[in-house]
């Protein structure tokens, strides 16, 4: 397993992440038990989690992720063995479930940290995340940016910042982080913690696969000269970049045939450049996991890549990736192929 710097915090995260937003849903506690001593056991040292999770959302299923690692971190006796990770939910009008003032006020904030180290069982959280801007702005499936003029937001990060800032001081988190974030949000970000002399956000989480690539495009250069590391989700593009859907053994019950709001990945311009890429990898003796997985592994702004696996199997090839690379011919075809069919699914 190989270990990169978590941006400018001096943490070594492990370059393979373990998402856990499947934990109370696809899988059971005692199958989340198993992932995460297996990853654990593998050189795996990261663990992220939301307060929402388990996905897809609902009230009943609500913090049942986070309920799940607290209740291993208490029966392994082993929280100072990984990084954990986080995040504050963003504003809602379908989760007024978990509060009725979602966002990132001081007081949304504190209520929210309480709650997950209730639910994790610990005392502190090394990375504490903002999961979606409040304004209108950036939301999964949209390319683009679209200004709205009647958006009631108005800068609050002030707030956020100063409220993270204190949690830091009390011990309750280490570091804070973006996600699902544009370049300007970022770099506002940074501009303010930096006047307030307070830390700045040290990682960006944003959807980046072989089929998402837009984070290439102004974000890259931000996380290398900002030290801002990417934790890049949906890495295998919910199972679309996997050998299943190409070779006739995908199941009605895999992620992206059960859960119809995944489509972005389902559309005839991706399931055509995942095709493409599943013949470069039979061409080079690879799985395409692995050849999607690598490629995001590799990638100089990327921190750590966050993987989820319904099954042991799933987990284990993913996981093996961690130490893998690319060479130069590999990644020219790859480009090939992008350029072709660039960012199929937004």
């Amino acid at each position: 397993m190989k270990y990169k710097k978590l941006g400018r915090t001096g943490l070594d995260v492990s370059v393979i992440c373990l998402g856990t937003m499947t934990f109370g849903r696809q899988n059971t506690q005692d199958e989340a038990f198993e992932q995460m001593d297996y990853a654990l056991e593998q050189g795996v040292n990261f663990l992220d989690t939301a307060e929402m999770y388990s996905v897809p959302y609902s009230d009943e299923t609500q913090g049942a992720t986070e309920r799940i690692i607290g209740n291993w971190i208490k029966e392994r006796n082993n929280r100072d063995q990984f990084i954990l990770a986080t995040k504050v939910t963003g504003p809602s009008a379908n989760m007024k479930f978990i509060a009725d003032n979602l966002g990132f006020s001081k007081s949304r904030i504190l209520d929210a940290i309480d709650k997950s180290l209730s639910r994790l069982q610990t005392d502190y959280i090394d990375l504490y995340q903002l999961h979606w801007p409040e304004r209108k702005s950036n939301f999964f499936g949209q390319l683009g940016y679209t200004h709205h003029p009647n958006d009631p937001w108005v800068d609050n990060f002030e707030e956020a910042i100063d409220t993270l800032n204190d949690l830091i001081k009390q011990g309750k988190i280490r570091h804070w982080g973006l996600s699902n974030e544009t370049p300007w949000g970022v770099m506002r970000t940074n501009e303010i913690a930096k006047a307030q002399g307070h830390p700045k956000a040290v990682s960006i989480q944003n959807a980046y696969s072989l089929l998402t690539r837009q984070y290439e495009v102004g974000l890259a250069e931000i996380s290398m000269r900002e030290n801002i590391g990417l934790l890049p989700y949906s890495p295998l593009g919910f199972g679309r970049l996997t050998d299943k859907f190409h070779n006739g053994t995908d199941r009605p019950e895999n992620r992206i045939n059960q859960f119809a709001q995944m489509s972005r990945y389902n559309g005839p311009r991706s399931i055509e450049a995942a095709r493409a890429y599943y013949e470069l990898a039979q061409q080079h003796n690879m799985s395409l996991a692995q050849l999607a997985l690598t490629f995001v592994n590799t990638r100089p702004f990327v921190a750590s890549n966050i993987i989820g696996a319904t099954s042991m199997e799933q987990l284990k090839e993913n996981i093996a990736t961690g130490d893998m690379e690319l060479s130069i011919e590999l990644l020219r075809s790859i480009n090939n192929i992008h350029d072709q069919n660039p960012n199929p699914a937004p």
